[in-house]
């Protein structure tokens, strides 16, 4: 999942370089943490929070296989 928020939020943002993932696993849910540069946090957010919503729809969706709650949390 990691990974996946990494990917997207590199070719989203105009400083690929500041982009920072963490990742918390627990026993039923993962939390992850992303940062980005205070210049591209527009961009990550978007337009009424539309494209921090459609991160965590692909995540979610990506995590239905592996049966846990994934909650993104943008920084």
């Amino acid at each position: 999942m990691k990974e996946l928020v990494e990917i997207i939020a590199k070719h989203l943002v105009d400083n690929p370089d500041e982009v920072k993932v963490k990742e918390t696993e627990g026993d039923r849910s993962i939390i992850i943490e992303l940062s980005v540069a205070p210049e591209d946090m527009g961009k990550v957010i978007g337009k009424q929070g539309r494209i921090a919503k459609a991160i965590r729809t692909v995540v979610k969706s990506a995590a239905a296989k592996i049966d846990k709650k994934v909650i993104v949390e943008i920084l």
